[in-house]
């Protein structure tokens, strides 16, 4: 049995706060989860989650916008550059009209056999939708924003990882996660990750050599991390273990990321997984589970600093 089910979360260094929760909320339809801040070193940045309303694991989508600190990457090889979510059959048509109709250029492709939509977030990170007919969660429907059911977001179908050794991720994918190779092709490679008899997700693989290292620092505009859900903390160390046990030595101790539990490992491309699973409380540890993502929260141990985190945050209008 595989100690992963899905994805967990996508992670993304954005710009602006104000036009990232308007891309997310209102271009496609996503709801706010969580509003929250970087628990990791000093910055007061911005923490914000999207997905379905309740915030289901496999649905969720978080970014630090940096506008206001100023830190910017470099989008390259051996770092993930596509985020890609899942849309319902003969769903294309109505994000191309729907997105170009809101200034955001986007166009039909087909790759791996599958229609999608391509698109860039405001900060440049590309994104795809994709018509996955293994793909059998409910849409995510948003009244407000005028999507229905037969065109609604229905999750995180993936992530494009560009690599300048394809053999070694190859590798990583296949015998660290372990993932199962789906193909290999001249459009690149694509790996599925275990969903049990859920929706099917996948990690599809560029081999770019000539294209320059990408940054791996929080740094906006950059992809920072794929998070995949082990389910529990039994099967997230366990995998963790496993991991290391092969010589895969850059992995981390368990963090606490309050909603949730994490280790991050370094893949040999350089692109960073995450192995996560949500605590029993989830998204309710610190707002009513009826109305998540309404309010700025603080973890605990940022509470004595809690006014000048606010005080250094970018301006924005979360509505």
């Amino acid at each position: 049995m595989s100690m992963i089910s899905g994805y967990h979360h996508l992670t993304l260094s954005t710009d602006g706060a104000q036009e990232d929760f308007d891309f997310y909320t209102k271009a496609l339809g996503l709801h706010s989860v969580k509003r929250t801040v970087l628990f990791d070193g000093v910055l007061p940045v911005y923490h914000l989650y999207y997905g379905a309303k309740n915030g289901d694991a496999s649905t969720i989508i978080t970014t630090f916008p940096f506008r206001k600190p100023g830190v910017y990457g470099r989008r390259g090889s051996n770092q993930s550059k596509v985020v890609q979510q899942a849309i319902p059959i003969g769903a294309s048509e109505f994000w191309v009209n729907r997105l170009n109709a809101r200034g955001i250029k986007a166009h039909k492709f087909t790759r791996f056999g599958l229609d999608r939509v391509g698109f860039d977030h405001p900060c440049g990170i590309p994104h795809e939708l994709v018509e996955n007919p293994g793909d059998t969660r409910q849409p995510i429907t948003n009244d407000a924003q005028g999507i229905g059911p037969e065109h609604g977001i229905r999750g995180i179908y993936g992530a494009v990882v560009s690599v300048m050794d394809r053999a070694a991720m190859d590798d990583f994918l296949t015998i660290a996660l372990p993932l199962k190779k789906e193909g290999d092709n001249h459009e690149g490679l694509m790996f599925s990750v275990p969903n049990g008899d859920g929706p099917r997700a996948m990690v599809e693989v560029l081999h770019e050599p000539d294209v320059a290292q990408g940054t791996w620092t929080l740094a906006g505009g950059t992809i920072h991390h794929l998070a995949l859900n082990t389910g529990d903390e039994e099967n997230q160390l366990k995998l963790r273990a496993h991991i290391e046990g092969l010589g895969f030595t850059d992995i981390s101790e368990q963090k606490d990321r309050l909603y949730f539990k994490s280790c991050y490992v370094r893949s040999p491309g350089g692109a960073l997984f995450e192995l996560a699973w949500t605590v029993p409380k989830g998204w309710a540890m610190d707002e009513p589970a009826d109305a998540i993502g309404k309010t700025l929260v603080f973890p605990p141990w940022f509470e004595d600093r809690k006014q000048e985190m606010i005080d250094g945050l970018e301006p924005a209008t979360f509505e």
